[in-house]
């Protein structure tokens, strides 16, 4: 099952906070968390206490924590790979390696005696998966997670994104990916321009950012990389059908009733004998066929516009599609309402037969 994901911050939030945030996450079913030993400076022993008391909070609330850690902090911790005792006392679900070893440690260490989850860096694009399998894993604890980006400019291509998840999901190893949020104002580091594994996502709203990563179908599980979220982004962030593309639509105001409940009450896929033009919908043209569709609203098309087929196009009548392209409209097809213009772009992720949903917003 896919997961939604927040993070937190010891040593750059108030424990208050940081709690605070873990609550209102978890209320609105938010399970994993993602924490970061590689920024933290100072006293040790505080900042091992700090860690303790939020795991043990997010424990209580029934989420998962993987804390960011390097060969570097485990020199500074005086940590063994062969010994995450360490990290078996904080609390934590697992650990995630920002930067690894040589394989043959990653595999060992999914055999720890604690079953912790180790989660290894998805970003770079090389054949360090491929090692580490080559040294049999115990793959049930192996997870792959990508970088996030503070830098504007500096996230993943898509191209690259794709390229590198593809390396995981072909061992059927769990993946995860960040996004950031809007209103959030601080991560693990001083740059704050976003904090985002793709380039592309640092602009857009964390629905839309969160949506495009699921519909990539290679992505679990999404996490917001930047503290902290606001309760309307979390609670939006909830409502999202994480099995199912769904689109954010603003409808006419004139829409009839019957061409309302086809838009937001049925169960849409894809017809197989797909059209360059139109995503076609066509199971309410026979749920109500006889019914009389009149034209009200027959404007020219734009891509994005929601669709609904008239009484006068015969047997099409009552056919929802969605407009791929911009198109001339004949007269007998209504436009009953768009899809938000952040969205638009996941359009191209409806395949032949892919089922989808229209959401009022």
């Amino acid at each position: 099952m896919r997961q939604l994901g927040i993070s937190v911050y010891p040593g750059h939030a108030s424990m208050e906070d940081n709690i605070a945030y873990l609550r209102m996450a978890a209320k609105y079913g938010f399970t994993r968390v993602f924490t970061c030993l590689l920024s933290v400076e100072g006293d040790k022993e505080k900042i091992v206490n700090e860690f303790k008391e939020v795991i043990a909070e997010a424990n209580k609330l029934g989420m998962q924590v993987i804390a960011d850690v390097s060969p570097r902090v485990f020199g500074d911790l005086k940590i063994s790979y062969s010994d995450l005792s360490f990290f078996n006392d904080l609390g934590a679900y697992g650990i995630r390696l920002d930067l690894g070893y040589t394989g043959s440690e990653e595999s060992l260490m999914t055999f720890n005696p604690y079953g912790l989850s180790i989660e290894i860096n998805m970003s770079n694009g090389t054949r360090y998966l491929e090692n580490i399998m080559s040294y049999k894993p115990n793959t049930e604890k192996l997870l792959g997670c990508h970088n996030f980006y503070p830098h504007r400019y500096s996230g993943l291509s898509y191209e690259h994104f794709m390229y590198c998840s593809k390396q995981f999901k072909q061992f059927g190893i769990r993946t995860a990916a960040f996004v950031s949020s809007n209103d959030a104002t601080f991560g693990p580091w001083p740059v704050r321009e976003g904090l985002c594994t793709l380039e592309m996502h640092r602009e857009m709203p964390v629905t839309a950012q969160t949506k495009h990563l699921f519909a990539t179908g290679i992505i679990d599980d999404v996490i917001i990389a930047n503290a902290f979220a606001s309760e309307k982004e979390l609670k939006a962030l909830s409502k999202i059908n994480k099995e199912k593309l769904t689109f954010d639509v603003v409808l006419e105001e004139s829409i009839p009733e019957v061409e309302k409940k086809i838009v937001i009450e049925e169960l849409h896929f894809n017809r197989g004998d797909v059209s360059e033009y139109l995503i076609r919908s066509t199971q309410s043209r026979v749920k109500y066929k006889g019914h009389e569709f009149v034209p009200f609203n027959t404007p020219h098309i734009k891509r994005g516009d929601i669709l609904i087929d008239t009484s006068l196009y015969g047997h099409y009548a009552g056919e929802l599609q969605l407009a791929l392209k911009d198109m001339e409209n004949s007269g007998k097809t209504n436009v009953v309402g768009h899809i938000v213009e952040e969205e638009l772009f996941l359009l191209d992720y409806i395949e032949a037969w892919q089922k989808f949903g229209l959401v009022e917003k």
